[in-house]
């Protein structure tokens, strides 16, 4: 089994007001800041373009909405390493490019997926995949950390593709952008399909850090999900259950 860095190094900061108190399992996150920081919360919310941060004796912290890369559930799976292992031996072989044959999705918004897959080389059953587990295909979808539209984007991962935070309430925007992240996690990790949905959920520095998919109960709920998405799962559960 491949060797993983150990939880306690993770490189957590916490707030100065906070100097005790340990928050429950089910309420903790981590913020991934976009200069890699990893902030330890008992909440997080979005209000408008600002994050709400709240540590775990009361203090709270606010800064623009653009500083944050990714919120995750705090909350390690059980079982954690053997969940990410298999996760990581599924799929390995599952296109993730583009092919010429390929047809458009069989879902809404089919043909603007189809040609964003097309223009960045992704398959375009991956996208429809990634968009059913985000927002069910619902373009006007926010979450409370602050994810916007059909693929659910924070406007710091939508920046990077040179989408404001106004457009991705848009359609072929959001899309746009949501497409060309998937085609650098491709990239960045060797078509490995695991890894890149769960780079997608948890973000591609926390991949890195654990070299694979981490053991977060969120992310690796996310990652069978859309295995399932695309009738891949089943390879997986058996694997879990011998």
């Amino acid at each position: 089994m491949r060797s993983r860095r150990p939880f306690h190094l993770l490189r957590v900061l916490t707030c100065a007001t906070v100097a005790f108190g340990v928050a429950s399992a089910s309420s903790a996150h981590l913020v991934i800041l976009t200069d890699g920081s990893v902030l330890k919360t008992v909440a997080f919310t979005a209000e408008g373009e600002t994050a709400v941060l709240t540590f775990s004796m009361g203090g709270t912290m606010r800064m623009p909405l653009l500083r944050v890369e990714r919120v995750v559930d705090d909350e390690v799976a059980h079982e954690a390493e053997k969940s990410a292992e298999v996760l990581e031996e599924t799929a390995l072989d599952y296109p993730l490019h583009f092919v010429p044959e390929t047809a458009p999705p069989a879902s809404a918004y089919g043909d603007l997926i189809f040609a964003a897959a097309r223009r960045h080389k992704v398959n375009p059953e991956l996208v429809a995949a990634v968009i059913r587990a985000e927002s069910a295909f619902n373009p006007r979808a926010i979450s409370a950390k602050g994810a916007r539209g059909l693929m659910q984007l924070m406007p710091a991962t939508a920046k990077r593709y040179g989408v404001r935070a106004s457009e991705l309430f848009k359609p072929e925007r959001n899309i746009e952008a949501g497409v060309r992240y998937l085609a650098f996690l491709a990239d960045r990790f060797a078509d490995d399909l695991p890894k890149v949905l769960a780079g997608y959920n948890a973000g591609e520095g926390t991949v890195a850090r654990y070299g694979g998919v981490p053991p977060y109960r969120e992310t690796q709920g996310y990652v069978r999900r859309i295995l399932g998405f695309l009738g891949l799962e089943a390879a997986a559960v058996a694997k879990l259950t011998r």
